[in-house]
């Protein structure tokens, strides 16, 4: 089962850009990941699994019991289950998964939603989910793999990440970089996110395709392309406020 983890070379804090309305369906969403990920994994933590909860390990109750609601190609593209283009977006394997995964979208999800209003984002998070499931299909189909499933918010997260680029290039990310010693860095948002997509890129490119990999490199690249198609739609769009 591929995970799509969204977080894993460097690790935003907080962005320099203040939002002028309540983040509203960020804070929901984040809500709703967090709820379903304890609800899944409830039963883990009074079994002798319960260390599945923060290391990911294989379970095979929690596999079991989330396996209806995993996005796996050949299903999909023989027209069954299609909600699983939904439901796999709110499922994360481990605390990690889903740490990694609303740590992005609680730093870049919040401007974005100013951007585009509460409805418009609500249905762009979602529209880039399921860009992200066709991107992950497609590379599955190269690979020959199709009953190999995939889960997390990330795709989605990614294209989150693609708008904020395209609205937000200047603006600065707080970041904590690892060279030796922890620093504190404020990229800007063009360097940050040009260096995360170009590192999933070459992950996709050069491991996922034709082989077996736990992370959804390629859900991860049609989630921000998507997000970046809808920031420059939609960018013109971007509501006025008389401060």
């Amino acid at each position: 089962m591929n995970k799509q983890r969204i977080g894993e070379a460097l690790i935003p804090i907080r962005d320099e850009n203040r939002s002028l309305t309540p983040p509203h369906i960020t804070r929901i969403l984040i809500m709703v990941n967090i709820i379903v990920f304890l609800v899944t994994f409830l039963p883990e933590l009074s079994s002798p699994y319960w260390s599945y909860f923060l290391f990911g390990l294989e379970s095979p109750s929690f596999d079991a019991r989330i396996q209806p609601y995993v996005m796996i190609p050949d299903h999909v593209l023989r027209g069954e289950q299609l909600y699983t283009l939904f439901t796999s977006m709110f499922l994360h394997a481990d605390i990690l998964h889903l740490g990694g995964n609303m740590l992005f979208l609680y730093v870049f999800g919040d401007n974005v939603e100013d951007a585009f209003g509460h409805g418009r984002y609500l249905v762009f998070y979602l529209l880039s989910g399921i860009a992200a499931s066709v991107a992950f299909i497609w590379a599955q189909l190269f690979s020959g793999d199709l009953l190999t499933g995939a889960i997390g918010a990330s795709g989605a997260i990614a294209g989150v990440l693609g708008a904020y680029l395209i609205l937000y290039p200047r603006a600065r990310i707080l970041t904590l970089v690892f060279i030796g010693w922890i620093f504190i860095v404020p990229i800007p948002a063009v360097f940050f996110l040009g260096f995360w997509f170009v590192y999933q890129l070459l992950y996709g490119v050069f491991l996922e395709i034709g082989a077996v990999t736990q992370i959804a490199y390629w859900a991860h690249i049609g989630g921000f392309v998507a997000g970046i198609f809808f920031g420059l739609v939609w960018r013109g769009r971007r509501r006025t406020r008389t401060l």
